[in-house]
């Protein structure tokens, strides 16, 4: 565990015991369970509580109290963090740091297998699903890249700010293999849950140039402009779809 709440920020392991109710009528009582759970400090001093799964990774937010509810009603486990959480949780950062090497150096089958391996110590792990949607998309693999798709729809931290660059890249490439509607779904979701982004607009704008939907792509061009006018490749964009638009008028 890391520091005192004043100078480090608060990072480790802790356990809390919780009542479990087994049985029914007569049969009925209450079992105490001890559950060993991850928390972590904010910037802004709140500490994140998260459930680790059957690998000890964090995987799901729990509870946020303050410190002085951590103290008052969780045991600080040090020797749990050092030897179960943080070797999980650095061998999943390395494995994506290795995939997303491979992946950038042309190298997608052993990505492939890196991401892999990533996403069966810890299932919902964004960079890494994202990783291996964008290895099966790098491969014109269009099937495989269509479940990745439909399963990062559904992780609503994969539109995090965090991972903006990540899900622009995803929508590129989910349009360069030609799979507009999906794009358009995954740039549709991000929008909803991200703040208005330029880059975001655009790239919803490119999509509907190539299924034909003119004037809604200008809408969504003349917004990334909007929100950043010095963006050169939307205003050129723009530009060169006003006179085709002239053109078919």
């Amino acid at each position: 565990m890391n520091g005192s709440h004043e100078k480090q920020p608060i990072r480790g392991a802790f356990s809390v015991t919780k009542l479990i109710r087994v049985g029914f009528g007569a049969t009925k009582r209450a079992n105490k369970v001890s559950v060993m759970v991850y928390a972590e400090q904010e910037g802004n001093g709140d500490i994140t509580i998260w459930k680790l799964n059957k690998n000890h990774i964090p995987f799901e937010k729990y509870d946020k109290v303050s410190f002085d509810i951590l103290m008052a009603e969780y045991s600080p486990e040090p020797a749990f963090y050092q030897e179960k959480i943080f070797p999980a949780m650095r061998k999943v950062a390395q494995g994506i740091a290795r995939g997303e090497r491979l992946r950038v150096n042309g190298q997608p089958y052993g990505a492939e297998v890196e991401f892999l391996q990533v996403l069966e110590m810890d299932e919902a792990n964004v960079r890494a699903t994202f990783g291996l949607g964008l290895t099966y998309l790098d491969r014109n693999e269009t099937d495989k890249g269509q479940q990745v798709f439909s399963k990062l729809v559904g992780i609503e931290a994969a539109f995090s700010e965090e991972h903006k660059h990540m899900f622009n890249e995803f929508g590129i490439k989910l349009r360069k293999n030609k799979l507009f509607t999906e794009a358009l779904q995954f740039y549709s979701r991000a929008q909803k849950l991200s703040k208005l982004d330029e880059h975001l607009l655009y790239n919803i704008g490119r999509v509907l140039i190539e299924i034909k939907e003119y004037e809604k792509a200008r809408v969504m061009l003349a917004k990334a402009v909007e929100v950043n006018s010095e963006f050169a490749e939307a205003l050129k964009v723009l530009e060169l779809l006003d006179k085709k638009l002239k053109k078919t008028a």
